[in-house]
């Protein structure tokens, strides 16, 4: 028999606000974290826009020395890891530690070790680079750093499948602790590319919005949307199972129900256009939960600003839900957020959680134009009320990767 999964805890970084509360009430306002990068200079780039993490001091959370040590990827990953814990009271609880997994995700890992060893070695030869390189580039220290820091021995599993990546890691452990191998679980990712490299990387494949306008680049559904806006930032989930829960009298905030995970197999970047696979993973995911699509009050869509993907996710909603695709509720929290890579599907899956609690929806900002071929409801500009049962949260990345996940407003 499959057994319950809830969700205990959440943990958050990012550029609307360095925890859950701050940036659920900066979502809700339709606050914009886009802003000029301040991280590095890009003075010979062609974008300078980003939704950088801000007025976060690391020492406020970790110890003086780690913070010099180690990739921002994996600090970003530990101060979200321990709102996450200390909100599941997991701090003064009694758990069996082999039963307490890890599955953090990441799309690329330690950029800025990879970015700043690589011009070392080419300034002053390869044996200088530091020791801790490797250990904070490798993309699976993210989740070891908080195992070991809150001694999670169970199975600790980096799921790397790009922007879907910290989607895949949260229905990865839901299906560890739904079959019963673990009780417990870390589920999210984090990430941090904001340097010469990530960003000239994903401007050399003209992902990327470029006209450098912080409240018209980051526009998901809007017919002048050119590119997503690259951000920073880490989402942590507490998975539980409900038993387990109850027992230790853990304050329950949502039940995850539902999973799908699919792949394009037809390009490198693009989807296939006819969103076949977005079809087919948000059809699992529905079928995963046992319900049927008009049981979804709400879709945090990937909506990444992108003309392929906002089109295309569009068609895909429409095959998955028929009619009721425009009767739901959908939005694109990146409007606000930008794109944290492997980190927002985690992002994204905590907003979900409080929409349920709150019975809000979040909107999508600065949706000015809408594109004719995406013409369902985006919840334009300003956050409504509706009672929300039911929240989908959707993903995708390169290579073909989608995700989906569904969380269910929480009855005994």
């Amino acid at each position: 028999m499959k057994r319950r999964v809830v969700v205990t805890g959440l943990g958050a970084v990012t550029s609307v606000g360095n925890n859950v509360q701050d940036m659920w009430e900066a979502i809700k306002a339709g606050k914009n974290g886009i802003d000029y990068i301040t991280l590095f200079d890009t003075s010979d780039m062609k974008v300078k826009i980003a939704g950088e993490v801000k007025n976060l001091n690391p020492e406020d959370y970790l110890d003086k020395r780690d913070v010099k040590r180690l990739d921002r990827t994996i600090i970003l990953g530990l101060i979200a890891a321990q709102e996450a814990y200390q909100h599941a009271g997991l701090d003064k609880a009694e758990i069996n530690r082999s039963r307490f997994g890890t599955f953090v995700a990441s799309g690329i890992g330690g950029l800025n070790t990879i970015n700043e060893e690589s011009r070392k070695a080419h300034e002053k030869g390869a044996d200088r680079v530091s020791p801790f390189f490797i250990p904070n580039a490798i993309i699976n220290l993210i989740g070891g750093h908080i195992a070991i820091k809150f001694q999670a021995k169970g199975p600790s599993l980096p799921v790397v499948t790009a922007c879907s990546a910290s989607t895949n890691a949260i229905g990865e452990a839901f299906r560890y602790i739904r079959d019963g191998y673990i009780d417990i679980a870390f589920a999210g990712g984090s990430e941090a590319a904001i340097n010469e490299l990530g960003v000239g990387g994903f401007t050399a494949m003209k992902a990327l919005n470029m006209n450098n306008d912080i409240n018209a680049a980051s526009i998901p559904f809007d017919r002048r949307r050119s590119g997503f806006v690259m951000a920073e930032g880490a989402g942590i989930l507490i998975l539980e199972e409900y038993e387990h829960a109850k027992k230790r009298g853990a304050e329950i905030l949502a039940e995850l129900v539902g999973y799908g995970s699919t792949c394009d197999a037809f390009h490198i970047t693009a989807p296939d256009e006819t969103a076949e696979g977005i079809t087919n993973c948000l059809i699992q995911a529905l079928n995963d939960a046992n319900i049927k699509p008009e049981d979804i009050d709400y879709i945090n869509a990937h909506g990444t600003s992108t003309p392929y993907n906002d089109r295309l996710e569009t068609l895909g909603i429409k095959n998955a839900f028929g009619e009721h695709a425009y009767s739901v509720n959908i939005s694109s929290t990146k409007s606000m957020t930008g794109h944290a890579l492997g980190a927002i599907g985690a992002i994204e899956a905590i907003i979900c959680v409080k929409a349920i609690q709150d019975d809000i929806v979040p909107p999508t900002i600065n949706l000015l134009e809408p594109d004719p071929e995406c013409d369902l409801n985006y919840t334009p500009n300003h956050a409504v009320k509706r009672t929300i049962k039911y929240a989908l949260s959707n993903s995708a990345g390169f290579g073909g990767q989608n995700a989906a996940i569904i969380f269910k407003k929480y009855r005994e």
